[in-house]
């Protein structure tokens, strides 16, 4: 004859197995609901429509490097980019990294805050710590951080977008083309 602790562990046991069957399919199945909503968002890149007057080479080359995944149309979607939840994050930080700065949309609005991005280097808050393991290439020296803020306090000035864009040296959308003559 079975012991009635032994019944009751043997019920408990089961109902234990039934419940973590039941929590576990809950979660996959929310994991792969959540995974199809990551593989719809949109991972575009627009045309580049203009860029500013970079000061040299290096100075863009630096921040292609360092800020270009963000702060361009010239994203690097990479893999974990369609995995949820990297997907969510990453859509996140490219929308409104692009938002606030654009280099691949100077003169329409792109390089709204560029101008602050001196101030966020040297505060290290650009590029942010979490993106810096996933892009080892991003991770500056501090000769080339020096190097990219000297570059972008010329390329930007003081005022961010007050510059001319590239295409087209001293023209903006719908001005004439010839500079201006003095008086």
């Amino acid at each position: 004859m079975v012991q009635p602790q032994t019944l009751r562990r043997a019920e408990r046991s089961s109902r234990g197995k039934r419940i973590a069957l039941v929590v576990g399919g809950m979660l996959l199945t929310f994991f792969v609901v959540l995974q199809g909503v990551a593989l719809a968002l949109p991972r575009t890149n627009p045309p580049v429509i203009a860029e500013p007057a970079w000061d040299s080479p290096q100075t863009r080359e630096l921040f292609m490097r360092a800020c270009g995944d963000c702060h361009s149309n010239q994203t690097n979607w990479r893999w974990y980019t369609y995995v949820a939840p990297a997907a969510f994050l990453a859509y996140r930080d490219v929308t409104e990294g692009r938002q606030k700065c654009n280099v691949s949309e100077w003169g329409s609005g792109g390089e709204a805050e560029c101008d602050e991005s001196v101030e966020q280097i040297r505060k290290g808050k650009m590029p942010p710590w979490f993106y810096l393991p996933l892009h080892p290439e991003a991770d500056l020296s501090a000769q080339e951080k020096d190097q990219l803020i000297r570059g972008l306090l010329a390329t930007f000035g003081e005022g961010g977008g007050e510059r001319e864009r590239r295409g087209e040296p001293g023209t903006w959308p719908g001005e004439d083309e010839s500079p201006e003559e003095d008086e």
